[in-house]
């Protein structure tokens, strides 16, 4: 199977050169052991999956690292998170750099046993499923923000997209794109795999009241969370809920996009939207099975924009930036409206507020743009270039301050 190239890989590349010791998270199967292994023949490897090697570290650790020195690779570390103290020693004890790289699917655990064990000693690298610039081979690593530097540099790597709703479909893993594996039977082993080894091991539920709420966070990807009604459905109460997307979030399969606030939006919406990071996986889960039926179906608006959002999300993410700080959504009303007003992406850099639509159309109005003046309201915040991501062929301006890009320019 051909390698994919990871955009991440030059951030990866510096920190293991920088610190002693890297943690790489991610969803399950995103690929994390495929780069470490590829980018690191030289490192030795223990996957903590394996019960005997647990057993080993948490027993005899003086005896595991015999077995397994340095450079070390730690797959699946939260599995047994005793190892980390076993680490710092070793990290406190020796001045080279590159000794350790950890990987691990569940990202609260892991921050746990680091804010524990490794504070100020490890670099936190995360790994998504592909983006469309992988898949595509595109050599462009820079977040997107629409300043007009970034859209003529971005201008120089743009390559048509081909198949759009098919890549939408099939989702991000890299396992899709590789070989031959048929769609159902990835995504069904990909589901029993994550409530056996991941679910199983964080809360006592039974795997078809889990499931089912799987299937009901998938066919709201691209909502405001309604805690209430997700309850109702499912038949378990609120709370349990509010642990459960929880639990999905710090595995990678859901990502929480928070309100933009300020003091002047008082009317604003105050809870999350959710999106799965996987829109293969929300189709998967929804019955979505062909990408033709996806893309004539209701929820074809919401999945589009899922996909974006999520390839938005990357682009920070494989910068090596936290995108928390700098990416929202509005929605609000004025006293003097009759209706909400919504924006779907407010991005902040450097004090400029960059409002973005995210349009299932080829054929995009100026009016598609007409909450983005609610901005203006904001003191010390200026407002920058608007933006509708769509499915137009080019770049088209519709006014002097808001632009049409096809996604291509992500």
């Amino acid at each position: 199977m051909a390698y994919i190239h990871r955009a991440i890989t030059e951030i990866l590349e510096k920190r293991i050169k920088s610190t002693k010791c890297v943690l790489v998270t991610g969803a399950r199967q995103v690929g994390k052991s495929t780069l470490i292994k590829h980018q690191y023949p030289n490192f030795n490897k223990a996957n903590f999956d394996d019960r005997l090697t647990r057993l080993q570290a948490k027993e005899e650790p003086k005896l595991f690292f015999l077995n397994n020195p340095c450079p070390l690779f730690i797959d699946e570390v939260q599995k047994e998170s005793e190892i980390l103290e076993e680490i710092k020693l070793r990290i406190d004890e020796s001045e080279e750099m590159g000794l350790f790289i950890l990987s691990g699917s569940q990202k609260l655990e892991l921050m746990k046993g680091i804010s524990d064990s490794l504070a100020g000693r490890v670099a936190i690298t995360e790994l998504t499923g592909l983006s469309l610039r992988e898949i595509f081979n595109i050599n462009f690593n820079k977040h997107f923000v629409p300043t007009e530097e970034y859209l003529k540099s971005r201008e120089s790597e743009i390559k048509k997209y081909s198949d759009l709703w098919k890549i939408i479909h099939r989702g991000s893993y890299p396992e899709l794109y590789n070989s031959q594996r048929e769609w159902q039977e990835y995504y069904s082993s990909y589901v029993a795999t994550y409530l056996e080894r991941d679910i199983n091991e964080l809360i006592a539920t039974d795997s078809i009241t889990f499931t089912k709420f799987l299937t009901s966070i998938a066919a709201r990807s691209g909502e405001i969370l309604n805690y209430a009604n997700i309850a109702s459905e499912v038949g378990v109460s609120e709370p349990t809920i509010k642990n459960w997307i929880s639990i999905l979030e710090r595995t990678g399969i859901v990502f929480l996009l928070q309100p933009y606030s300020a003091s002047v939006l008082t009317r604003a919406i105050k809870s999350p939207k959710i999106y799965f990071r996987d829109t293969g996986l929300a189709c998967y889960l929804t019955r979505w099975l062909t990408s033709d039926a996806l893309s004539n179906s209701a929820v074809a608006g919401n999945m589009f924009e899922t996909f974006v959002v999520s390839e938005i999300l990357k682009s920070y993410i494989n910068e090596g930036r936290d995108y928390k700080f700098n990416i929202f959504y509005y929605r609000g009303k004025d006293k003097t409206a009759t209706s909400e007003n919504e924006i779907d992406l407010i991005i902040e850099e450097n004090g400029i507020l960059y409002p973005i639509e995210i349009k299932m159309t080829g054929n995009p109005k100026s009016s598609m743009g007409a909450t983005n003046q609610i901005l203006d309201k904001i003191p010390e915040k200026k407002r920058g270039l608007g933006v509708i991501l769509c499915l137009v062929d080019k770049k088209v301006y519709l006014r002097e301050n808001l632009v049409a890009l096809p996604i291509e320019y992500v």
